[in-house]
């Protein structure tokens, strides 16, 4: 409707600035219509003295009329066309208010309205029909949903066909406005041609004006419809649901006969079909089982070799991870049924296809098969769950006693409710009594009921600190009064004879509780699988670490990522699930996915999940292209045409700023972002940086080439001119720094880009560091080499590749001066370490005898001392050494820009 609206607007708006002789007739846009049928009519016939034909002038008065009211939404039908003509013969002249010729030129003249108007025509005969098969349908709750799917379908072809007369309305406009008003009175006269062609666009655009208006009843009708088929369908399953019977003796003693008769049926429906397969379809029955089976033993087989490392268990392991706990359960469950699904489709497909089943007992089979396979389930992920036979295996901390009593009443409901499900097919297809079926729904909820009581008292729940052999204690009060109200609940609603509602609520409490419990172990595998570590203790974990010889960040990351997907797949089928349950259909589904996925909107915003997937698509192939032409054009061209590696740089960083610029633009156009508002918002932009923002913005852009850079990360060790420290937050507009005395510098980003930056842990944190040494002259030069490197040897922190030197660096006065050269793997920790290595030094020296007779100095620089705090002593005794010694820092591991 919004959209009509904004349509009738800018028709409006173009209206206004016609001719102001037709200002009177503005008061609707259907009275505006005629007049400006009428204007032209007259003013053709003065200028030229055409006569118009009557095909034509009925042709053009269509155009011209005005939509009709609509029709309610279950009844559509066309407005009502004007008389052909009332001119007794084509020479009489026009009457008011009819087209022209001309008009019908303009209008064959426009492929756009043509179009347009043949899809509202079709449209509206789609509308008709399926107007008439809702009607029809009232009962059927499955081709109602189908139906909405296709109303909603048709709204949509129906504002398209209104939108695509946009553009040639946009271009009416101009050209009108191009042309200009008609001259007025005393005013010289336009050329023929122009008023022509003035003509034919006000009645072209009158005639799209109709369109519009016809296109936004249609629509109306449409929508009226599909709210129609919504209220209709709630009925249905509301007076289903709430349909009352009278429960009484008399009522359960015809039941008790007509069950009877049924079994009787029954027993000769299946005897005689029996009797018959067996004497005459011997070889296509045996042949069908035969194949049934082989299909069952494959799968099982199969599923078993394929997936044997996640349900390998061995007993030894006492207390396996709960991953491995929850593999085994999702996997022992999902095999076996999957294998006994698989005979039971096949079993069916094989009689069918060999003609074994008759009519009546096709559906008796089919659901036979089908409530095998459901209680199976059932009981199977009870199993699972409880493990009754082995704790270790047990997802719930429950007593060994209690996990027993708890698999009864579990398959005792997924029995009771399949046998009522079974029963009542089996009548329908006997063609038994009603009573019959809400007779057997009757007992079954009552039975359901009296099973949910009986579970609160089983006393299943264990504390922490006790085993699972002991006796357990009750259930939670909230847990055991839930079980209690909705047993009785259950049985009240049953007694008071809605029993329908009562089947309802006990089918779901048993399908959609084991579906819950399924999911509810999909999101706890994913859970576990993306904790720290997890997913490397997996198998396939070990195989990726082997065959690609990953990290363990990677398959942290891996892990994270199958997490994530775990949660997807489980939200993406069971949710389905359970919404087939409650009782909305597969188009129900199918449409709100759809919406979900393309047509989300927030106001007037519209978000597509699917445009955004694809611009990151897109993004992501333009990316991995751009980095392949880098390559192969740096290692194919300009490896082989001897270019100075300074300018082969240069070229491929530009074509990685290119490739990566175009990948980002046709992401976004993918997504459907307009880049229209981006220029907006670029031109605010601009205007904010003329107007004296340059340094926030160009601290914003710092920022923003800092975190894709990342010449430095959160926790390196940088220095920047007179700052000093560790990193501790990289934000838009500027970078915290945190010196070596706790005082935390808001240095702008813009600074560190412009001035050279030092890191030490850029790429690690191996770092060299170097400790001078005097000696005097009465020393022996080689032996206090080896002293030092074996000193820095047998020190447990200094690496052995690269290894420690020594070297002799000058002969002083009276001193001789070597330098000690270590690495660390920590650079951070070398304080502590070169503090060992002097008291080393010290003390292997004095022992050595070196030095004497003048006192031994020893001197060192290292990287960060500059930034202690020197001592009160320091500073008042020896002030000048503690400055001369920050001049003489190394800069070895400092990487600058």
């Amino acid at each position: 409707m919004h959209l009509f609206a904004v349509l009738r607007m800018q028709i409006d708006h173009d209206d206004s600035s016609g001719d102001s002789a037709r200002a009177p007739f503005r008061a609707s846009k259907d009275t505006e219509l005629h007049s400006v049928g009428k204007l032209t009519a007259l003013l053709i016939a003065g200028s030229f003295g055409v006569l118009t034909l009557g095909g034509g002038f009925a042709t053009a008065q269509q155009t011209a009329q005005p939509a009709q009211p609509s029709q309610p939404a279950r009844q559509v039908r066309p407005p009502q066309q004007p008389p052909a003509a009332t001119q007794g013969t084509p020479t009489q002249p026009a009457p008011p208010g009819a087209a022209t010729e001309t008009d019908d030129g303009a209008a064959a003249a426009s492929p756009a309205l043509q179009q347009a108007e043949d899809q509202l025509a079709q449209a509206e005969r789609e509308l008709n029909r399926l107007a008439e098969r809702v009607d029809a349908a009232k009962e059927d709750d499955t081709l109602l949903a189908e139906l909405k799917v296709q109303v909603d379908e048709l709204s949509k072809q129906i504002i398209a066909a209104s939108v695509g007369t946009r553009p040639r309305l946009d271009e009416i406009k101009a050209r009108l406005t191009e042309l200009g008003d008609p001259p007025g009175e005393g005013q010289p006269p336009e050329a023929a041609i122009i008023t022509e062609e003035r003509k034919r666009l006000l009645a072209e655009r009158g005639a799209i004006n109709a369109l519009t208006g016809r296109a936004e009843n249609l629509s109306v009708e449409s929508r009226k419809l599909a709210n129609g088929i919504t209220a209709t369908r709630r009925a249905l399953f509301s007076n289903t649901l709430l349909k009352h019977t009278d429960v009484s003796a008399a009522m359960l003693s015809e039941a008790v006969t007509a069950t009877v008769d049924e079994a009787r049926a029954l027993s000769r429906s299946i005897g005689s079909w029996l009797a018959f397969a067996w004497n005459y379809k011997r070889v296509p029955l045996l042949s069908a089982l035969f194949l049934s089976l082989c299909a069952a033993f494959l799968f099982l087989v199969g599923g078993y070799r394929l997936f044997s490392p996640f349900l390998r268990h061995q007993d030894e392991e006492e207390e396996p991870t709960y991953f491995r706990q929850l593999s085994l359960a999702f996997w022992s469950t999902l095999i076996p049924t999957m294998s006994l699904t698989a005979f039971a489709a096949s079993s069916y497909f094989f009689l069918n296809s060999f003609n074994v089943l008759r009519p009546d007992i096709g559906p008796i089979i089919a659901i036979t098969l089908a409530m095998s396979v459901a209680v199976f389930f059932v009981t199977r992920l009870a199993n699972s769950v409880l493990s009754p036979k082995r704790s270790s295996l047990r997802l719930v901390r429950v007593s060994d006693r209690g996990a027993r009593m708890l698999m009864v009443p579990i398959f005792a409901m997924a029995l009771v409710n399949g046998l009522d499900y079974l029963l009542g097919s089996i009548g329908e297809s006997l063609g038994s009594p009603v009573v019959l079926t809400v007779a057997r729904s009757f007992l079954a909820s009552i039975i359901i009921g009296l099973i949910l009581m009986s579970m609160a008292l089983i006393r299943p729940m264990l504390r922490t600190d006790e085993p699972f052999e002991a006796p357990g204690r009750p259930w939670p009060r909230v847990i055991s009064l839930s079980f209690l109200l909705m047993g009785a609940a259950l049985i009240a609603i049953a007694l008071s004879g809605y029993v329908g509602l009562a089947r309802f609520i006990a089918t779901q409490i048993i399908v959609t509780g084991a579906i819950l419990v399924t999911m509810y172990i999909g999101l706890l595998t994913g859970k576990s699988i993306s904790k720290q570590g997890a997913f490397a203790e997996t198998a396939a974990g070990r195989y990726a670490e082997r065959r690609f010889n990953l990290e363990q960040v990677a398959l942290d990351q891996i892990g994270l990522a199958a997490g994530l997907g775990i949660y997807a797949l489980v939200v993406l089928f069971f949710i389905p699930l359970i919404l087939l349950q409650w009782g909305f259909q597969i188009a129900d589904i199918e449409s709100w996915a759809y919406r979900i996925l393309t047509e989300i909107r927030i106001g007037t915003i519209t978000i597509s999940l699917v445009g955004i997937l694809a611009g990151v698509l897109f993004f992501a192939l333009g990316y991995v292209v751009t980095r392949w032409v880098q390559r192969w054009i740096d290692g194919n061209i300009m490896a082989r045409s001897r270019v100075d590696a300074g300018v082969r740089n240069s070229i491929r960083t530009g074509i990685g700023y290119v490739g990566v610029g175009l990948a980002g633009l046709i992401g976004l156009s993918a997504a459907g972002i307009d880049l229209s508002s981006l220029a907006l918002v670029a031109g605010a932009l601009s205007l904010g940086v003329g107007f004296g923002l340059q340094n926030i913005v160009s601290n914003f852009v710092s920022g923003l080439i800092l975190l894709v850079e990342r010449p430095f990360k959160v926790g390196d060790w940088i220095v920047s001119g007179t700052t000093e420290g560790f990193v501790r937050r990289i934000s838009v507009r500027a970078t915290e720094i945190e010196t070596f005395q706790h005082q935390s510098i808001m240095m702008p980003n813009s600074l560190l880009i412009n001035a050279s930056v030092g890191n030490w842990t850029h790429r690690n944190k191996l770092g060299r560091s170097e400790i001078a040494v005097t000696v005097t002259y009465a020393s022996e030069p080689r032996r206090v080499i080896e002293l030092l490197q074996e000193i820095a040897a047998a020190h447990p922190m200094v690496l052995k590749n690269p290894a420690p030197n020594v070297g002799f660096t000058t002969f002083g006065d009276e001193r001789m001066a070597f330098e000690l050269r270590i690495y660390v793997a920590d650079v951070l920790k070398a304080g502590d370490v070169r503090n060992d290595i002097r008291v080393s030094i010290y003390e292997r020296f004095r022992d050595e005898g070196i030095g004497a007779p003048f006192p031994m100095k020893i001197e060192d620089v290292t990287p960060e001392e500059e930034a202690e705090p020197p001592s009160i002593e320091d500073e008042k005794v020896e002030p000048q050494p503690e400055q001369d010694e920050a001049v003489e820092r190394p800069i070895s591991r400092r990487r600058s820009r």
